[in-house]
Parts: C-alpha cells; structure tokens; sequence
C-alpha cells in the first residue's frame, strides 16, 4: 500500500479550536494515529485527529494540491 500524507489538528482544551500542528506520513489511517502521537506527543493535547490531506479540498482557488501550513507566529521585537 502507498504512503499518503495525514495532516495532524489537535487542542489543548475542549473549548479550543483545533490547529493544524504538522503531517505525517503512513500506509493507513492507524498508523498515521501512532505516527501523529509519537511525533506529536511533547503536550498534553485534549484532542489529536489525523485526515488523509487528499480529503481536503479548496474552496475558493482551483490549485492542487491543497495545502495547509501550521500557522507562524508574529515575530517579536
């Protein structure tokens, strides 16, 4: 089986929102678990969900592939 990659969202809190904090790659959803999990464990997340990045999909531009990058923070002074 080929490898895809996963896109990894998690929250600290339930009340949070969920970020996207990295991607993983994995032959099937339950490996893209372990991976995400044992990439991603240095917090306590409430909540960590994994979703093949191909199931995204754009919706206001026409390019492909969809690509979501974790969000930077703002540099400071």
């Amino acid at each position: 089986m080929a490898e895809r990659v996963y896109i990894v969202l998690a929250r600290k809190n339930r009340e949070d929102p969920l970020h996207h904090i990295g991607s993983v790659h994995a032959s099937d959803p339950e490996l893209a678990r372990v991976y995400a999990w044992k990439t991603y464990d240095e917090e306590r997340w409430f909540e960590m969900v994994v979703a093949p990045r191909d199931a995204f999909h754009p919706v206001n531009r026409a390019e492909a592939p969809f690509d979501i990058r974790p969000e930077t923070p703002e540099p400071t002074a």
